[in-house]
């Protein structure tokens, strides 16, 4: 039997030797369990035990009766506990260290990378010396672990966390709860309202349950609760401009509007359309204004020149 880091392996306790821990033995190599790495009451030689395998700091073989949150092949959810700048996240997985998520595994864009906090679905797999790495989860590794969403999802409201995140959109896996692993699904990228990072948790909205049981996802309202609450923030952001105006309009790319309020162009148009119909703005141009404040504008005008004619 061979000793390989990320498996359990049943062992035969063959010696203990002070102040290290116990030796233990496979039939074919000696392997070391430390007093650390002990639970429970300590073995005696003789007895054979269950342990699992890594590599120590050293990059020794070593054992431990601790259970990890992953084992070699497996996939899971493991929380981002640090951040390297140039080596890469490490995630806790349960044994009182750390495992590596390479650099090389994550997205390109700093903004996109996790940060501690995260969680992040990844696959337990050996670097080129055999030690102990995370590779991010493929969309087929997590796939033959989710269930297919009920279409009792659609327009309500679900957590999970971001598996790929890329320009057309967000893919996520959706918390399964006490139900199983999880669904999988996809925020596309008109319906985000900011970019989201690989393990970032999010809530979204069911929009469509796909005949493969898959989800389309929105992070915004339905069009009708949505356009009330544009139309809010719109309307308070007006409220705080001076003038009661602001520099943006029908005429104002996506991309603007999309960074200034977070919200698509066409979210926007309907918001803006539903206070223009309420008589509270007008547009000029690429400028829209509160008509409140003209109102205000001009009878200060009026006042000012009356005034004038008064002293004249």
């Amino acid at each position: 039997m061979s000793l390989v880091a990320g498996t359990y392996v049943n062992v035969r306790v063959a010696r203990e030797v002070s102040p290290y821990g116990y030796f233990l033995n496979d039939g074919e190599s000696d392997v070391l369990l430390h007093y650390t790495e002990i639970v429970g009451e300590r073995p005696q030689p003789g007895d054979d035990i269950e342990v699992f395998l890594f590599y120590d700091t050293e990059d020794r073989i070593a054992a431990t009766m601790k259970k990890p949150l992953i084992t070699l092949g497996e996939v899971a959810r493991l929380a981002v506990a640090d951040v390297h700048p140039r080596i890469g996240a490490f995630l806790e997985m349960g044994l009182g260290r750390q495992l590596l998520l390479p650099m090389s595994e994550q997205p390109e864009m700093k903004e996109l990378r996790p940060i501690p906090g995260d969680e992040v679905f990844v696959k337990l797999t050996h670097d080129k010396i055999g030690r102990l790495v995370a590779k991010i989860a493929f969309e087929e590794d997590l796939a033959e672990l989710a269930f297919r969403a009920p279409e009792s999802w659609r327009n309500t409201w679900v957590d999970g966390w971001v598996t790929k995140p890329l320009k057309m959109g967000s893919f996520v896996l959706i918390d399964g709860g006490v139900v199983g692993f999880g669904a999988m699904g996809l925020i596309p990228a008109d319906d985000r309202t900011r970019q989201l990072r690989l393990g970032e948790r999010v809530s979204a909205r069911v929009t469509y349950v796909r005949e493969d049981g898959r989800v389309n996802l929105s992070m915004t309202l339905r069009k009708e609760a949505g356009r009330v609450e544009d139309s809010d923030k719109l309307l308070a952001f007006l409220r705080e401009r001076p003038g009661g105006a602001m520099p943006y309009s029908d005429e104002t790319p996506a991309d603007i509007i999309k960074q200034k309020f977070g919200i698509s162009k066409s979210a926007f148009k309907r918001a803006i359309g539903k206070l223009m119909r309420e008589g509270l703005v007008t547009q000029q141009g690429s400028w829209t204004k509160l008509v409140e404040a003209d109102a205000s504008a001009s009878e200060a005008s009026e006042t000012k020149a009356e005034s004038s004619d008064k002293t004249e």
